[in-house]
């Protein structure tokens, strides 16, 4: 399960154990999932829509569960025009391989400095002065 970025949907498997008086009268496993709309929060339990209550409850009340798929909100980009504003300030720190400066501070490929987000943006800056012994 990714805590850093927002979920637009997600779904558990639940496996729950019915008790009464401390005695276990039933056990059921389902298939919840919760999706983020524009007007709130939906939710179906086994491809059935149900309140969201009804699948907060199953899940509160599972023994187990496990996080079978998540549809993450992608965080928004920098743009075309920060995206050039980064290449000048790598430029006039005198990198060369902008991509390359940019992989080496996020550690992964970076096909495009428009792409990053602004996080990732902050992180290139950093590095690219820390190289020359800047600290702001």
């Amino acid at each position: 399960m990714n805590t850093n970025t927002r979920a637009l949907s997600r779904t558990w498997a639940a496996h729950v154990i019915y008790r009464e008086c401390s005695v276990i009268t039933g056990t059921a496993d389902y298939t919840v999932t919760m999706t983020r709309t524009a007007e709130g929060f939906t939710a179906e339990v086994n491809g059935q829509p149900v309140g969201v209550l009804d699948a907060a409850r199953i899940l509160g009340s599972a023994e187990r569960l496990t996080v079978t798929a998540e549809t993450l909100d992608t965080p928004p980009t920098i743009g075309n025009a920060a995206g050039c504003n980064l290449h000048r300030e790598l430029g006039r720190l005198g990198f060369r391989d902008h991509y390359l400066t940019a992989g080496e501070a996020l550690g992964r490929a970076v096909p495009s400095l428009a792409a990053l987000t602004a996080q990732d943006a902050y992180t290139v800056r950093d590095y690219a002065r820390g190289q020359w012994g800047m600290t702001a």
